[in-house]
């Protein structure tokens, strides 16, 4: 087997472990740096108000996150990368 095949399948048994919370060896989470709010929100069609409702932020934070006036913490960045990528998710785990 090619070094490329067999670095793909341990990769590939390294996210299988992690899916079944067997290990948490050689995954490291990204958080960015920096973070579109502005973007994220408009790829929803959302007003600064209804984002801010629909994923619980302080209307406030998002209007100076978008001014850029405040950076959003390590914490909210996490969470905006997820609404950027699986919005739906979010809304789904915040829902009552």
């Amino acid at each position: 087997m090619s070094e490329a095949g067999s670095k793909l399948i341990n990769s590939a048994r390294q996210a299988l472990a992690y899916a079944r919370g067997e290990a948490t060896e050689g995954f490291v989470a990204h958080v960015p740096e920096e973070v579109d709010v502005k973007a994220i929100r408009k790829s929803l069609g959302l007003t600064q108000p209804e984002f801010s409702l629909r994923f619980g932020f302080d209307i406030r934070a998002v209007q100076d996150w978008e001014q850029k006036r405040r950076k959003p913490e390590r914490s909210a960045r996490v969470l905006l990368t997820v609404i950027a990528r699986e919005p739906e998710a979010v809304s789904r785990a915040l829902s009552e």
